[in-house]
C-alpha cells in the first residue's frame, strides 16, 4: 500500500507496534525445556492483547499464531507441544498480524542460550545485510539494485540466498505488490521502489542452499541442499530519504 492519509499511517503504526512487541519478547522469553507450542501462544496472547489477529491465519489459515522454525527448519515452522526447545538452537520467529485493516510483518533469528553449534556468525551476517539494505531503499532505487547487493553482501562472508524466499509489499493485506523483493539481482525484474510505499524487507542468508522446500506438513520450509538458513525483517516507508522503520521496537539490532 501507499500511504495517503494520516489516518493509514496511525493504522500501520499500531498494527507494526503489535507485532514488533510480541516478536521481541517472545525472544526474550524462549528459553531450553519450552515447546515452541508453548512460544507460540505467549505470543498470540501478546497480539490479542493489542487487539490484533495473527495474519497467517486470517490469511491462510496457518495452524498456529506465528511461525516458528528451529535449526534445519528455515520458514513456516509449525509450532508444536512436540518440539522442544534446547541450548543452542538456531530458532526462527515470524510475526504478521492485523489490526483494524492494516496488516504488518516482522521477523527475527537468533541463538537460544549459548552458541554451541556456532549460528551467530550466519545469524549476525543475516541482521548486518537487512541493516544495508535498508539503508539503500528510497523512491526511484530498482528493487534488482537492493537484491543485487544482498547477494554481494552474503557472498563476501561466504553465504548463499534463498531465490525462492523474497520480501513483498505489506499493508491492507499481508503480500501486496510489489509481489517480490528478492535477495539477489533479478534482472528481469525493472520495478522500483515507490516512496510512500509500504514493504516487508527480509533476508534470506543460508550457509549452502539456494532454495526453500516445502516439506509434508504442507508449510515447513527446508533447503535444497540441507544447511542451515537466517532471516530478518522490518516493515517500513518508503520516503525520498532515510526510511522509516514501522517495527523498530522489535529491537531487531539492540
Amino acid at each position: 500500500m501507499s500511504i495517503t492519509k494520516e489516518e493509514e499511517l496511525v493504522g500501520m503504526q499500531t498494527a507494526s507496534e503489535a507485532v514488533a512487541v510480541a516478536l521481541r519478547e517472545m525472544v526474550n522469553y524462549a528459553k531450553p525445556g519450552m515447546t515452541t507450542k508453548e512460544l507460540d501462544d505467549f505470543g498470540g496472547q501478546i497480539l490479542k492483547d493489542f487487539g490484533a489477529k495473527s495474519a497467517p491465519k486470517v490469511t491462510y489459515n496457518f495452524p498456529g499464531f506465528t511461525c516458528i522454525s528451529v535449526n534445519q527448519e528455515f520458514c513456516h515452522g509449525i509450532p508444536s507441544d512436540k518440539r522442544i526447545l534446547q541450548e543452542g538452537d538456531l530458532i526462527n520467529i515470524d510475526v504478521s498480524a492485523e489490526v483494524g485493516g492494516f496488516f504488518s510483518d516482522n521477523g527475527c533469528s537468533f541463538i537460544l542460550g549459548n552458541d554451541i553449534h556456532q549460528h551467530q556468525k550466519l545469524v549476525d551476517a543475516s541482521k548486518d545485510i537487512l541493516r544495508k539494505a535498508i539503508a539503500n531503499i528510497k523512491g526511484g532505487v530498482k528493487i534488482s539494485d537492493v537484491g543485487f547487493l544482498m547477494e554481494t553482501e552474503a557472498k563476501k562472508r561466504g553465504y548463499r540466498v534463498i531465490r525462492n524466499l523474497t520480501g513483498h509489499g505489506v499493508g491492507r493485506s499481508l503480500h501486496e505488490a510489489p509481489k517480490e523483493i528478492p535477495n539477489y539481482r533479478d534482472k528481469y525484474n525493472t520495478t522500483r521502489f515507490r516512496k510512500n510505499s509500504v514493504v516487508a524487507v527480509e533476508t534470506f542468508i543460508s550457509t549452502v542452499s539456494t532454495e526453500a522446500i516445502t516439506q509434508k506438513d504442507g508449510w515447513t520450509m527446508v533447503g535444497n541442499k540441507g544447511g542451515f538458513m537466517a532471516q530478518h525483517e522490518h516493515t517500513i516507508i518508503v520516503t525520498d530519504g532515510k526510511p522509516i522503520i514501522l517495527t523498530e521496537k522489535n529491537d531487531l539490532w539492540g
